[in-house]
């Protein structure tokens, strides 16, 4: 699975002194640097080199700094790795390229540019935005078919984890997540009801949602209210 790549290209790059994330706002890796502004790194994995491995990263270029694509080395040295057009395509666009190998070693293929002229200031403060509202690294670069746990879904269960124990007045849960009366108004998960004004009870779907998923710290700074 993709998800197998993930960490030896998290750890190449958290080498590089990055903050790695996986699976932020559609992007199989997002990393940080420290700096402020931060620099944007995407990273885009498949289980070999291919066109659309190709794709999702020109998809990405216009919000980062710099992009690196990574797959697995085949087997017998026979994949798009070894060919030669393939990397120059790469170099042309701008892409670094990193070869997983069985042993979830990394090799450099080819080195990205240096410096990128494509950028979508707003797409990219929304990567950045995402990436550092969300508590830790919950979701594992290249997951599919499953809910990626968002910030918003994060800040979410923090409400339901808050409500596990019986009726809550708004007041009462915006002095740990302060955006609660957003999200319990908006109920974008089905989690929540009214009971009475200014007062939210857990639904079935919220006590599912506490079983499925760990019950998050409540201890949230704050942040915008946009689910994903």
């Amino acid at each position: 699975m993709e998800t197998a790549l993930y960490l030896p290209v998290k750890r190449f790059l958290e080498k590089l002194g990055f903050t790695v994330k996986g699976e932020v706002g559609g992007c199989d890796v997002l990393a940080l640097s420290g700096d402020d502004p931060p620099i944007v790194v995407v990273g885009e994995l498949k289980l070999a080199f291919n066109l659309e491995l190709l794709l999702q990263a020109v998809d990405r270029a216009s919000a980062c700094d710099e992009i690196w694509i990574a797959a697995r080395m085949s087997a017998r040295g026979k994949g798009r790795e070894s060919d030669a057009r393939y990397r120059n395509l790469c170099r042309r666009l701008g892409f670094g390229m990193l070869g997983v190998t069985d042993c979830g070693g990394i090799e450099v293929l080819v080195k990205p540019a240096t410096a990128s002229p494509r950028r979508d200031p707003k797409k990219r403060s929304r990567l950045v935005a995402e990436h550092q509202r969300r508590q830790g690294d919950p979701a594992l670069g290249g997951s599919t078919r499953t809910p990626i746990m968002t910030a918003y879904r994060q800040r979410a269960l923090a409400c339901a984890s808050a409500l596990a124990g019986g009726p809550r007045r708004v007041r009462e849960l915006r002095t740990q997540i302060p955006d609660a009366g957003k999200i319990l108004l908006h109920n974008y998960y089905g989690w929540f009801d009214r009971a009475e004004r200014g007062v939210y009870v857990l639904t079935d779907a919220g006590r599912a949602a506490l079983k499925r998923w760990p019950r998050p710290s409540v201890e949230l700074a704050a942040f915008g209210s946009s689910p994903s």
